[in-house]
């Protein structure tokens, strides 16, 4: 959490949201149904209250700065983690960069509220304007937002409408015919959290695989034993093994060679555990080993590599596959 970043994806989202009733028309007609005026729906993000507050502080318009009718606004009201879109977080998005390669952790999901809110004085404005957003949230509708740029990351984010009310409120004395009708919409925009951007200078372009054969009774494993993590002293050709008893261990082997604390086993039965003791059946010997050298064994090697081998994140390429076997062993 040090280190400082700012995607700006809340902005995105507001502004993705208030774009979609940005230019909406509204035609005013004569009795004769002959179009008589139209323009476009102003909008901004302010909450209700503050235009509630304008309007009945000039219920009639008539002050010299006066606010337009219709108008809408809309803002954000809370915002709330979804469990149901949690995608793995420890999956990365890569893309090649200029300086490298960039990667960035899946996004935390997150529910977002925004409220739409139309002021009219007419029921007829109002149902207008109500008809011209309605018929594209079925109950959703989606809009594609660039949220992290540098990194190609392009959302669809759906916008699910969720509730529409209306309110009328007389103002003035009992003969005035002055009201203000507010129309709420409620919307829910299904959006995500992103974290910050990692520049990775490495890429990989290459994948070795070796496949090994499997150890056979006679081939032999060299343990080495911790300094002072055991007493006594093995004999050649002896069999020990780790468990309760010879009879119900879960590893065993017979005694090839032992010393300067190495402890070489062939016939080995089961998987020696590096912290259990594996003791010897005659001399009682007990030691316990640090790490292990496996007998020397054929192999095949698989080399993966990009083609063409200049091939970067962004770049179609293909695979190119060389298998080698070997008829030589190694020891690893």
């Amino acid at each position: 959490m040090a280190n400082t970043y700012y995607n700006r994806i809340i902005r995105k989202l507001v502004i993705g949201f208030g774009n979609i009733f940005d230019n909406i028309t509204l035609v005013r007609y004569n009795q004769d149904l002959s179009e008589q005026e139209r323009f476009i729906v102003p909008i901004s993000y302010a909450p209700k209250e503050r235009y509630v507050m304008r309007l009945q502080g000039d219920p009639n318009l008539n002050k010299k700065v006066q606010i337009t009718l219709p108008r809408l606004s809309f803002e954000m009201t809370g915002m709330a983690y979804d469990a149901t879109r949690k995608q793995n977080t420890n999956w990365k998005t890569f893309t090649q960069t200029p300086n490298g390669v960039s990667s960035q952790y899946n996004p935390v999901p997150y529910n977002f509220n925004f409220s739409l809110y139309l002021y009219v004085r007419n029921i007829e404005d109002g149902t207008q304007v109500i008809e011209h957003i309605l018929p594209y949230f079925t109950p959703d509708y989606t809009v594609k937002l660039n949220l992290i740029p540098e990194m190609g990351i392009v959302k669809e984010v759906p916008i699910v409408l969720d509730s529409v009310t209306q309110d009328i409120t007389y103002e003035g004395e009992r003969d005035n015919d002055t009201r203000l009708i507010i129309w709420t919409l409620n919307f829910t925009v299904k959006g995500f959290i992103f974290g910050g951007v990692t520049q990775n200078n490495n890429i990989i372009k290459t994948s070795i695989t070796n496949v090994l054969n499997n150890i056979n009774t006679n081939d032999s494993v060299q343990f080495n034993m911790g300094a002072n993590s055991g007493v006594g002293n093995y004999l050649i050709g002896e069999y020990v093994y780790q468990g309760y008893s010879p009879t119900s261990s879960s590893a065993s082997g017979k005694v090839v060679d032992w010393a300067s604390n190495k402890l070489t086993l062939s016939d080995i039965s089961g998987n020696f555990i590096s912290s259990q003791p594996i003791i010897g059946v005659q001399t009682n010997a007990s030691w316990t080993f640090v790490s292990y050298q496996e007998p020397i064994i054929k192999y095949a090697q698989i080399v993966v590599t990009p083609s063409p081998n200049t091939a970067t994140a962004n770049d179609k390429y293909t695979y190119a596959t060389s298998i080698k076997e070997e008829p030589n062993k190694f020891n690893y």
